[in-house]
């Protein structure tokens, strides 16, 4: 146990995740080995009974299908590492089966509600920064936690493209919309007065980067403010990837936009409104 422990350790430090992939990898795969101590099971020993006994556990523990899925996964990569490099002879999880998952089709806003909820005139240090962050949000479709750490530096062509690092460390070049430029530049003004000690875009009124949850709760209550129902910041990024789509049907460009590695996991946005499409 204590070598499997290590390889994990291993595993991660080659892999060039994101914090919070590792720290899903750590506590799915940290799991599983607490499983086999408590069924006083051999790591060497498992079958596919065994990991059979395991989903089942994981259901019982109310782990829904997704979640499954996710823990399925990690274990595949890992036992995957462990088999190339000699640790084990057999991949005991490869030939597993994940649950089915329902796609559900993401909630995106409507063009009037991205504008009812972008009205707001900016009256604090605060309402400024915000405004800024979801212009961006909107304009770039950028996972939260990319726009956390965008940087004053990143911006490139006077802020008409933003330089992003996305999951798994990749970087990609963004155009920046007419909208987020124009409140990025009253938020640069109001910044600058107030801070100057960091090359964080958007910080707090101590000059700190902002935090994702802070950012979150942000937009909660300005949402609220405004008469909607609760708005997140990934659907912001869904409802750009709708809009787009809607207007030029470049499943391949919202792909690069967003991000993403495999255009399969944009297939989901054809459903979205196969009228328009």
């Amino acid at each position: 146990m204590d070598e499997l422990k290590k390889s994990l350790k291993d595993f991660l430090r080659i892999k060039n995740y994101s914090e919070h992939t590792i720290s899903n990898y750590e506590r799915d795969v940290n799991r599983f080995l607490k499983y086999l101590t408590e069924k006083k099971i051999d790591p060497n020993d498992i079958s596919t009974s065994i990991i059979t006994g395991w989903i089942i556990f994981l259901r019982k523990n109310g782990l829904g299908n997704r979640s499954i899925q996710r823990n399925i996964s990690s274990l595949k990569n890992f036992y995957k590492f462990l088999f190339k490099s000699g640790a084990i002879e057999s991949n005991y999880f490869e030939s597993v089966q994940s649950p089915k998952i329902n796609e559900t089709l993401p909630k995106a806003l409507t063009p009037e509600d991205v504008e009812k909820l972008l009205s707001f005139e900016p009256k604090t240090f605060s309402d400024a920064r915000d405004k800024a962050f979801l212009e961006l949000l909107y304009s770039s479709g950028l996972r939260v936690s990319e726009a956390v750490n965008v940087n004053i530096a990143s911006f490139e062509s006077d802020l008409n493209f933003v330089k992003v690092l996305g999951k798994g460390n990749k970087e990609r070049m963004l155009p920046v919309g007419k909208y987020a430029k124009d409140a990025i530049l009253r938020w640069l003004e109001i910044r600058n007065e107030n801070i100057n000690s960091t090359d964080a875009l958007f910080t707090n009124k101590y000059g700190k980067r902002i935090s994702v949850r802070a950012m979150q709760q942000r937009i909660y209550k300005i949402s609220i403010a405004q008469g909607m129902s609760p708005v997140s910041p990934h659907m912001l990024r869904h409802s750009f990837a709708t809009h787009i789509l809607e207007s030029s049907g470049d499943l391949r460009s919202i792909q690069e936009m967003l991000g993403h590695s495999s255009l399969s996991t944009k297939q989901i946005y054809t459903k979205l409104n196969f009228q328009q499409l």
